[in-house]
């Protein structure tokens, strides 16, 4: 990041040693009436959540755990534009403050190659909905679970990343893509790096497999079936494989 660069401070960031969730902890503030714009950050969180209800942990200060309460003007199908201007707004960041350009994998993570850099979850309470974003910041190393499919910042970077830089920008290009919605579905395709390639999707009611080919309007991913045929995927957890 340029030396002297502004940084938009609009938010109220609520720092924490220790929460259960970030998001929970901001879908009570909302339930409590809290406005647009709180922001929740925890160096350690002992019940964090991904998607479809998977447990989630890192060792304490390793990570950049943060949530971002928002009440946009959207019917609840269109809340995934909301988590992929977040996927976009940390795209963003991670190349100004660590400088290296990481990619999506559809749904929700950012990427470099196949291994995870971070990971986001965007839950919605009637008029509110929680974004939380747990990235990786400075590991050493994984467990053994992850070692082969999780990178962190400072692994990819050659050196350490400072975290409230890195939450101080992602903040300010949330704020510019969440003005702008309805241009986020074309800034989420040209990051995607799904696009193009085989896949399977691992949905509710079963799996998809064949060649993911677009994005529609509210998210949900365009693939080509083995054997002919398209169909639309708005739920579901996407496995990238290799062309046979």
């Amino acid at each position: 990041m340029p030396e002297g660069e502004p940084i938009e401070r609009s938010h109220e960031v609520r720092w924490f040693d220790s929460l259960d969730s970030t998001n929970r902890y901001l879908l009570d503030e909302a339930r409590r009436g809290a406005p647009e714009g709180l922001v929740a950050v925890a160096d350690f969180q002992t019940a964090g959540r991904g998607r479809r209800g998977r447990g989630w942990v890192a060792p304490p200060g390793a990570s950049l755990l943060v949530s971002v309460l928002l009440r946009p003007a959207l019917a609840p199908e269109q809340t995934p534009l909301v988590t992929m201007a977040c996927g976009v707004a940390m795209v963003d960041a991670v190349a100004r403050v660590a400088g290296f350009n990481p990619g999506l994998k559809w749904p929700n993570d950012v990427v470099v190659g196949d291994r995870k850099l971070v990971g986001i979850l965007a839950e919605r309470d009637g008029g509110a909905v929680v974004v939380g974003a747990g990235v990786n910041v400075e590991w050493r190393a994984f467990p053994a679970e992850l070692a082969e499919t999780a990178t962190a910042c400072n692994l990819e970077a050659g050196r350490s990343v400072d975290r409230r830089q890195l939450l101080d920008v992602f903040l300010a290009e949330l704020d510019r893509r969440y003005a702008e919605l309805d241009a986020v579905v074309g800034e989420y395709r040209a990051r995607l790096e799904t696009l193009g390639r085989r896949v399977r999707v691992e949905g509710p009611d079963g799996d998809v497999v064949g060649r993911a080919v677009g994005i529609g309007a509210a998210g949900q991913l365009q693939v080509e079936v083995d054997g002919g045929g398209a169909v639309e995927v708005r739920v579901g957890d996407v496995v990238h494989l290799r062309d046979a």
